[in-house]
């Protein structure tokens, strides 16, 4: 049997994560505090999405979920609080911004945020809300026709890796004489321990309790691997060892790490650390 080793909820789409005891997963995602994951997102002048790809910094913005508000902190920066409510429709500023191929409305942060995250960027830049009315639908192409919801991610809900995946690449790094990798490099919603590494490819089912799980796609991995999510600098990178195994024809030769994964049932159930999950294999 499996076990959840680590919940992580990304509010704000490549900004750091925070690590949580438990989570309500939904279709959209984990949430928590009713935040659900890369519910923010940074944008550049024009509405196009900013990533730690071209700004590793971003890894440094860390985010913490109070009472009301979203704290964020960054080296040399004095701290910056963001309501956690809907902003009024009569005071909303609705924007158009673009993730990947898709263009949705978003809420537009105020010029205090905007300039926080400029200074500290160092491109002008602005954080924006996924509005209440936008819809995004994962590809259903992978998802076998189900329209699963998602937010500012990539392109899917959920992420899934085992332990034992990050121990097999560790183990490789080591015969080099290379130094081990934190989970953090690989941004994972959801982390499992029990099984053999990279199991999660083959699985068909992930159940815990009455939530169930289905992995659906590869994860393409780019360049933010090698990002140090402590320094917010490029490097050590990854990928060189990780082409030499793990390169994915269901992907037209990607290099995979992880499990893109969808809702099947089990919508408000509480996910835990330590909770057992069941892994259905496809075979």
């Amino acid at each position: 049997m499996a076990v959840i080793t680590e919940l992580n909820l990304y509010p704000i789409k490549s900004c750091a994560g925070i690590s949580l005891r438990e989570a309500v997963i939904t279709p959209a995602g984990l949430m928590s505090q009713q935040i659900y994951d890369r519910e923010w997102m940074v944008v550049d002048a024009d509405g196009e999405f900013m990533t730690q790809r071209e700004h590793p910094r971003m890894a440094l913005i860390t985010p913490r979920l109070k009472l009301e508000t979203l704290e964020l902190r960054a080296p040399g920066m004095l701290r910056l609080e963001i309501p956690l409510d809907l902003p009024h429709p009569d005071d909303a500023r609705v924007v158009r911004v673009k993730v990947w191929n898709d263009t949705v409305d978003a809420y537009d942060c105020d010029e205090v945020t905007a300039t926080w995250f400029s200074n500290f960027l160092g491109v002008p830049c602005r954080l924006v809300r996924f509005h209440a009315e936008a819809k995004r639908i994962a590809n259903t192409r992978w998802t076998g026709g189900v329209e699963a919801p998602t937010f500012f991610s990539d392109g899917y809900p959920v992420l899934v890796i085992s332990q034992a995946s990050l121990d097999d690449l560790n183990g490789k790094l080591a015969a080099q004489g290379r130094n081990a990798l934190p989970m953090n490099r690989f941004r994972p919603n959801l982390v499992i321990a029990g099984v053999e590494a990279f199991e999660e490819d083959y699985a068909s089912a992930l159940t815990a309790g009455e939530a169930e799980l289905k992995p659906v796609k590869p994860c393409p991995r780019c360049p933010m691997p090698s990002v140090d999510q402590a320094t917010g600098a490029f490097g050590p990178d990854p990928m060189d060892i990780l082409q030499t195994y793990r390169a994915n024809p269901k992907v037209d030769g990607g290099i995979t790490f992880g499990m893109n994964a969808i809702l099947a049932k089990g919508e408000g159930e509480v996910l835990r650390v330590g909770q057992d999950m069941e892994v259905t294999l496809a075979f």
